[in-house]
């Protein structure tokens, strides 16, 4: 079943000054949780990229689709990292990082939509459940929070090449769990999360 592109109808039913805002990276055993938030200030523009769920994209189409976002939108993004996700837990974690995506925009939306079924307390939203097939703010978000969670974990992996965080983006893959167990873990990992909290839990039973 092919997904249906996004568009701004909801941004046009809405009216006025509405941002998308989505997040990436709940599912990742380490680094920052990364929400992104995107205003349209023209949405009669011609749009020469692919921008749809980021996760229905190659990488070759999110790179070029950040590239024209982050030049002809108004953006922001925010982050949570592996402490205040700890912390927190991952659920609002991620509203705290939307709050910050929205909070540092250049300019205030009058309402944002937000992917999912929760809207961050911080600032005025309406939910969209699966909101990136629908919104061209919120699709544009998503690639913008993907791609920068992206370059973090690649950046990441330069100081830590033994996890091969720049091939599993810190997802629990077989080889990023044997790498673990191998090598250790350390502060950018999530403590609370399943495979790390039972690790760590081991460590301690056989110290």
């Amino acid at each position: 079943m092919t997904r249906a592109n996004p568009d701004f109808s909801l941004e046009n039913e809405i009216g006025g000054i509405v941002a998308g805002c989505d997040e990436a990276g709940r599912g990742p055993l380490c680094g920052p949780v990364v929400a992104a938030a995107v205003i349209f200030p023209d949405r009669t523009v011609d749009i020469p990229v692919i921008i749809r769920d980021s996760k229905q994209m190659t990488a070759s189409q999110r790179a070029a689709a950040r590239d024209w976002i982050c030049a002809n939108t108004i953006w922001a993004v925010g982050m949570c990292d592996a402490a205040e996700i700890d912390e927190l837990n991952i659920l609002w974690a991620s509203m705290r990082a939307m709050a910050r995506a929205v909070a540092g925009l250049a300019t205030r939306p009058d309402m944002t939509l937000v992917d999912g079924n929760r809207v961050p307390p911080e600032f005025v939203g309406r939910a969209v459940v699966r909101g990136d097939a629908k919104s061209l703010s919120i699709a544009a978000a998503s690639i913008v929070a993907k791609e920068t969670r992206d370059d973090i974990m690649r950046q990441m992996a330069e100081k830590f090449p033994q996890y091969g965080w720049d091939k599993n983006a810190g997802y629990p893959t077989a080889a990023h769990l044997a790498a673990i167990d191998q090598y250790g873990i350390n502060d950018f990992y999530r403590k609370s999360f399943g495979p790390i909290k039972e690790r760590i839990k081991n460590e301690t039973t056989h110290d």
